[in-house]
């Protein structure tokens, strides 16, 4: 439900209506921890839950204007087209967002653990509220309540191509971090806006507008840990090009990227890359 607090809470601010959907539980198939749909009336839509082969259930479902635990099947059939190797029965809260506890979507956005404990008469939810730490656990369905445990998982933003983007890539999907590797400016930069304290930026490669624009875009930002991957050369290069649009604060910018162990290739430098992301961040 990260990926989706960030447009729910815009829409909030501007008083439109906005449903969210998300699962509870699930057989057969794996959701994910923290997907989630946002649904607004004129037929926006951000997130989706298994590749988009239940988006449709649940666009009707949020249809019906009311909050309430509802069974989604995927079909063999909807599995096949999706890529997934079976089908299964997903069960997930529809939920409209306005009735959601207040602050949760600031919460999300500034990627707290969070649980959330929704009451239930039958299907239909009659409250939804902030849990102490006690209601935690993991996500399931209860007599009388669905109980939602959301917890953040790091990302690592990689800007650039080539073996050691690739290197990093790998070795950071083995820590759980979820991993997006872009050589696209636009792309990358909306990547790294919504990144949080807990997450990551990595740049590495010879084009300065595209290690510049991420880097701009993670110092406005609260970004944990800055990497610049590269020689001496590059990092000035990087520099100027922030320096030239008013970015002169690049304190936080660790360039060249990796802790000194005298890495030579690729695995290697990943290596000392997340190494020393993880020591900032710690």
């Amino acid at each position: 439900m990260y990926d989706v607090a960030l447009t729910v809470r815009a829409c909030l601010g501007a008083g439109t209506r906005v449903d969210v959907a998300w699962p509870v539980a699930a057989e057969g198939v794996d959701v994910g921890a923290d997907a989630a749909i946002a649904l607004t009336p004129g037929g926006g839509r951000v997130g989706s839950l298994l590749d988009g082969a239940l988006d449709g259930q649940l666009i009707e479902a949020a249809a019906a204007g009311t909050s309430r635990l509802v069974d989604v099947e995927l079909t063999q059939v909807d599995a096949l087209v999706a890529g997934l190797p079976q089908g299964g029965l997903v069960r997930c809260l529809v939920m409209t967002a306005a009735d959601m506890p207040e602050g949760l979507w600031d919460l999300l956005v500034a990627r707290e653990q969070v649980t959330l404990v929704a009451h239930l008469d039958g299907r239909r939810v009659t409250s939804i509220e902030l849990a102490d730490a006690q209601d935690g656990g993991t996500t399931r369905v209860e007599e009388g309540r669905a109980v939602t445990v959301l917890a953040p998982v790091t990302k690592l933003v990689v800007a650039g191509g080539g073996p050691i983007a690739e290197a990093i890539a790998r070795a950071a999907e083995l820590l759980g971090w979820r991993v997006l590797v872009s050589d696209d400016v636009n792309e990358a930069v909306g990547q790294v806006t919504a990144l949080s304290a807990l997450d990551n930026l990595v740049v590495i490669g010879h084009d300065d507008r595209l290690t510049g624009a991420a880097l701009e875009a993670a110092l406005a930002g609260p970004v944990g840990y800055i990497g610049s991957v590269g020689p001496r050369r590059l990092q000035d290069s990087r520099a100027d090009w922030l320096v030239r649009r008013g970015v002169d604060d690049l304190d936080r910018i660790h360039g060249p990227a990796g802790l000194d162990i005298g890495a030579r290739t690729p695995a290697e430098i990943a290596l000392s890359v997340l190494a020393e992301a993880i020591a900032v961040r710690r």
